[in-house]
């Protein structure tokens, strides 16, 4: 019998027995052959109850330790309804968390990779699209009569891609940090007016070729806690993004103010605006809006959300009625 294989069993077996014969001897020894079988009649309903009870635990130990294993190759979900008092009950409950926890943790991994392979095949396509350009920039600039000015024109180009793809592969290893959470964000006291001016110097030449201007309210005295080198990553990209979709002439307004629960940030463009089915998207790793520029990846605005909720911060966008997108960063002083 399985039940017999176990050793503890064995060894109650033998230890019972003498017990029961020494009761028997004894019994016959101080009371006759009534005291004998007294013994013996006590001695057997102890044993019986003794093994019936041994028996049904052993086979609730053996159900559960089937049932572990179907559910680890996957034929059966650990489900235990039984409610029950004692140490086994316990055990089985503490056994059906840890298989919970673990299967759970299998579907994480497994939606980590299929993520993982979405992204390597994303990032493929972006970097592969710039380098088809370049080779076809080389490919141009290799022909003997190619004219100076033509050629200036594509080095330039050519120059600007390389620039680009730069700035891509960077934006992506910053990304793949902040997923594996390797980046350490410091906390220091930071100026939400050197913020701003750090983060758009940057792209004042660009918004002067195309007459655009930009509007700072913030006062000397607004900070939070957070690190700025990387948020100023983060404003840069909200800013460009505002910048990219303003149109000729028009303006971009940085609102800062400070209260004791956040520190909040407003960028807002007129431009036309975000369309109302694009607006939960617009956060999204390579997403890209009807409206986005043709060299625009889709990662910007995601490395700017992941950057600002590492600090412990939020950003939302919305239309505002008058035209344009507004951008609302809050860099809370306790987490919410």
């Amino acid at each position: 019998m399985a039940y017999l294989r176990n050793r503890e069993i064995k060894w109650e077996i033998l230890i019972f027995a003498a017990l029961w014969c020494g009761g028997c001897v004894l019994g016959a020894v101080t009371a006759g052959l009534l005291g004998a079988a007294s013994a013996a009649l006590t001695g057997f309903l102890f044993l019986f109850c003794h093994f019936f009870l041994s028996y049904r635990r052993y086979r609730r130990i053996a159900e559960l330790s089937e049932r572990i294993s179907r559910c680890m190759r996957g034929q059966e979900e650990l489900f235990i309804a039984e409610q029950r008092e004692g140490e086994l009950s316990v055990l089985e409950t503490e056994v059906q968390k840890m298989v919970l926890r673990l299967k759970n943790q299998a579907d994480l991994l497994k939606n980590d990779k299929i993520y993982l392979s979405d992204s390597i095949a994303d990032i493929s396509h972006q970097i592969r699209t710039p380098l088809t350009t370049v080779n076809l920039i080389v490919s141009r600039l290799s022909v003997p009569e190619l004219s100076a000015g033509k050629r200036r024109e594509l080095l330039k180009e050519l120059e600007e891609m390389l620039i680009h793809i730069d700035w891509l592969i960077q934006s992506l290893l910053k990304i793949s940090r902040l997923d594996a959470g390797t980046i350490v964000m410091q906390r220091e006291k930071v100026s939400v007016r050197e913020l701003i001016r750090l983060s758009t110097e940057a792209l004042e030449i660009p918004m002067e070729l195309k007459g655009q201007t930009l509007r700072i309210s913030c006062g000397s005295d607004v900070c939070f806690d957070g690190d700025i080198k990387w948020a100023k990553e983060a404003l840069l990209n909200i800013v460009k993004n505002c910048m990219e979709h303003t149109p000729e002439g028009g303006f971009i307004k940085i609102e800062a103010e400070e209260n004791p629960i956040y520190t909040e940030i407003v960028v807002q463009d007129n431009g036309p605006g975000i369309s109302p089915e694009e607006l939960p998207s617009l956060f999204e790793r390579f997403f890209k809006g009807r409206n986005s520029a043709e060299k625009s990846v889709g990662i910007g605005l995601a490395l700017a959300k992941m950057i600002i909720e590492e600090q412990k911060g939020r950003v939302s966008v919305e239309n505002v009625p008058e035209g344009g997108a507004k951008f609302v960063i809050r860099f809370y002083k306790a987490v919410v």
